[in-house]
């Protein structure tokens, strides 16, 4: 069905529907978009600025509803929400803050006249985002593109209709002028038929393998800037040395934070033997008591995962991994005496290189143990798959951490805490994780027109 719903995770109650557009809503959106950017691009940046620190209050004065409405969509727990949602007001205001020096002209040492690089928008662009962080995605993408001067068509995961209107609706209450920021509910068709639009200069998705080998298939034969974040398995390495308690405290929130649907989750753990069975102990204790609960209560860490399909598909693969070998060491799976999404967590081992699991990303509530002889042998594994996005590393050892960070195949490691992400450090990876930055510094390098001029008079 091509109808954006609200189909609640925790009740499997479809609450609301949303049609999908129309070929002219498709046109109006861009013609808004292309429009827009002829006056956006000449608004100053103190302007630019000051609207975006509306938007960052806004969202924070409207956290605990959107939290809810997020919870209601995708099953994310509201206390987790709300810190989705503060991540989104640091991120509007690091761009409003710092865009006027991101922006800045650099110069270049000539042997005759002057050489200088100026940092122009390029025009309307497309985002095509996910359903796990439907705020924190959205800004991520639109706060360094709105402070370059570029206009904005967002197309949400058909799971969070309410989340992309609110989104509309925070921006013009802001004052955000007409045609800057527009949602559409496109199908995959007509995300392409925007890709292929003269009037449309790049286009930046987040979501997973499949379809990011769909839109840069478009992109590519549009001639179209793109950028993408798509899947990841990101490894956990745990050295000989690691405070082991702080270890598996990293490793419950990062494997289980979002009920285990973030690209960046600590999916794999992988141990130093001597201290393997001491951190399994305190690991598998800590997830067997884990209690599936209401996402819209506040002390909630597991609620449902986003939808009915995400779990069938993560079953499959854990019943594949048992199957084929791989020791349970805590039972779980969907919960079938309960209406929606419900999945209790599940510790695996003895996960081989022959079983699909070994290379497959895991996206929801299933961790996998890994016990490596030694640190090369960790990084051997770390490597083994075609993901990579990022790692952790958690060791009291400086040298070592530096050592192996190195030798990671990844684009961000973290070291004693698990893998998160921060309005100011740039997110993104390498292999079949993607390529491109968003955040940061570079959060707003890749959709700019580097204009060279050169003096030689």
């Amino acid at each position: 069905m091509s109808d954006y719903q609200v189909n609640n995770p925790a009740t499997g109650e479809v609450e609301a529907t949303y049609p999908t557009a129309t070929e002219q809503d498709i046109q109006q959106v861009i013609e808004q978009a292309d429009t827009a950017y002829q006056d956006w691009r000449k608004v100053p940046l103190n302007e630019r600025s000051a609207l975006l620190h509306k938007i960052a209050d806004i969202y924070l004065e409207r956290q605990d509803e959107l939290s809810r409405i997020v919870a209601n969509e995708m099953g994310k727990p509201v206390a987790q929400a709300k810190g989705e949602i503060g991540l989104v007001a640091d991120i509007y205001r690091y761009y409003a803050d710092n865009a006027e020096q991101l922006l800045a002209p650099s110069t270049i040492d000539v042997d005759s006249g002057s050489a200088s690089v100026e940092k122009h928008p390029v025009g309307a662009l497309l985002g095509i985002m996910p359903w796990n962080y439907p705020h924190y995605q959205v800004a991520r993408f639109v706060a360094p593109n709105f402070m370059a001067g570029n206009t904005i068509i967002l197309k949400h995961a058909p799971q969070c209709p309410n989340t992309a209107e609110i989104i509309v609706d925070i921006f013009k209450d802001a004052g955000v002028p007409e045609g800057v920021y527009n949602n559409i509910f496109a199908t995959n068709e007509q995300s392409a038929t925007i890709i292929n639009d003269t009037r449309v200069q790049g286009v930046s998705l987040t979501g997973s393998e499949r379809a990011g080998q769909a839109v840069a298939k478009e992109a590519g034969g549009a001639l179209k800037k793109v950028v993408l974040e798509l899947g990841g398995s990101d490894a956990f390495i745990v050295a000989a040395d690691a405070d082991i308690e702080q270890a598996i405290q990293g490793a419950i929130s990062g494997r289980f934070g979002n009920t285990g649907q973030a690209c960046n989750a600590a999916k794999r753990l992988i141990v130093i033997e001597s201290v393997y069975d001491k951190f399994v102990e305190g690991f598998t204790n800590a997830v067997s008591n884990m209690t599936l609960a209401d996402p819209l209560k506040e002390d909630t860490f597991i609620g449902p995962m986003s939808s009915k399909a995400a779990a069938v598909n993560l079953q499959a693969q854990l019943d594949s991994a048992i199957q084929a070998g791989a020791t349970v060491l805590v039972e779980g799976g969907m919960d079938k005496d309960k209406p929606g999404a419900w999945f209790k967590p599940a510790v695996l081992t003895d996960v081989t290189e022959s079983m699909d699991v070994y290379r497959e990303e895991l996206f929801g509530p299933v961790a996998v143990v890994y016990k490596a002889n030694d640190i090369d042998h960790a990084i051997k594994i770390a490597n083994d798959v075609p993901f990579g996005l990022g790692a952790s590393i958690q060791t009291q050892d400086a040298a070592l951490a530096a050592e192996i960070a190195d030798k990671l195949e990844v684009g961000m490691v973290t070291i004693n805490a698990p893998s998160g992400s921060e309005a100011n450090t740039p997110f993104g990876g390498v292999k079949r994780s993607g390529f491109g930055r968003e955040l940061g510094t570079l959060g707003i390098t890749e959709f700019l027109n580097y204009k060279l001029i050169r003096d030689k008079s």
